[in-house]
């Protein structure tokens, strides 16, 4: 199933030149998540790696920590009035014993992450591992060359000029696994998904790139991934360096070239140009 890019037939205006043109446009589709059939989430996103989606999402709310944790994940077959499937709707089956989250009622925009819930601790989760333990290293060379190595992996950013991205990539700067989303937040939850359904949870000595900026919530994912450096094109919000320094997190901002701002866990960023403690590692498919 592709449905990331959908045509629309647009006006193009440039000064007094008028063009009717087709034009590709990054794809947003509700996915309702459903957990042992309860509906769980609803979030609007970018349809393609939907069940990374789905084990993403459930390692950020802390429910699980291993691809044994989950039984099966499925697509809702019948999933509108007249018995046919939008591929919208998931279904995700706990492992035995394995308890489920608590509902919270919450529902997930492509543009703002998870709304409505009261106060910060109520935000909250609680990581299984710990970033402050990661004693990995990285070149400031090394982190330079991210954003440039992330836009080259957007495919259909080509296409639309639509999606952010997330990639994971080593100490060493070879790219794991890069996803595309109309939601900063989708992105990783799609990496944390592969993360886990490929045995790779915790994510120690990595680095997460992110194509925007740093908010808590993607702050708070990279903390319940185990990943030790954040790293992002544009600005931090408060929360988000307040929450990084607490739990031991590299953050770094206005990633431009050489050029970059360190909020937190300052430690991990190696300005000589000897080789960090970092491994590399293989080039996987994403």
């Amino acid at each position: 199933m592709s449905r990331v890019a959908v045509k629309r037939r647009i006006l193009r205006v440039k000064d007094s030149a008028r063009l009717s043109k087709v034009d590709s446009l990054a794809a947003e589709e509700p996915l309702e998540i459903r957990l042992d059939g309860t509906p769980l989430t609803v979030t609007m996103r970018t349809p393609g790696d939907d069940f990374d989606l789905a084990a993403g999402f459930l390692v950020s709310e802390g429910a699980v920590g291993s691809a044994e944790d989950i039984a099966t994940i499925r697509y809702c077959a019948g999933a509108t009035v007249d018995g046919s499937n939008t591929y919208n709707v998931l279904d995700v089956r706990l492992a035995p014993g394995v308890p489920a989250p608590e509902p919270r009622n919450f529902y997930t925009t492509s543009s703002c992450g998870v709304c409505g819930k009261a106060s910060l601790e109520a935000v909250r989760t609680v990581a299984r591992w710990s970033a402050a333990d990661d004693p990995v290293a990285v070149r400031q060379s090394t982190v330079a060359t991210l954003p440039d190595r992330l836009r080259a992996a957007q495919r259909v950013f080509d296409r639309t000029g639509g999606l952010h991205a997330a990639g994971l990539f080593t100490a060493d700067g070879e790219p794991l696994c890069v996803r595309e989303d109309v939601g900063r937040h989708n992105a990783v939850d799609k990496l944390l998904g592969w993360a886990l359904r490929n045995g790779r949870l915790p994510l120690r000595g990595t680095v997460l790139m992110v194509s925007g900026r740093a908010s808590f919530e993607l702050v708070q994912k990279a903390v319940m991934g185990g990943v030790p450096v954040l790293a992002a094109v544009s600005a931090p919000s408060s929360l988000a360096v307040e929450l990084a320094a607490e739990e031991g997190l590299t953050l770094i901002g206005f990633l431009r070239g050489t050029s970059m701002n360190v909020y937190a866990g300052e430690r991990r960023l190696d300005l000589t140009s000897g080789v960090g403690t970092g491994s590399a590692g293989a080039r996987l498919p994403g």
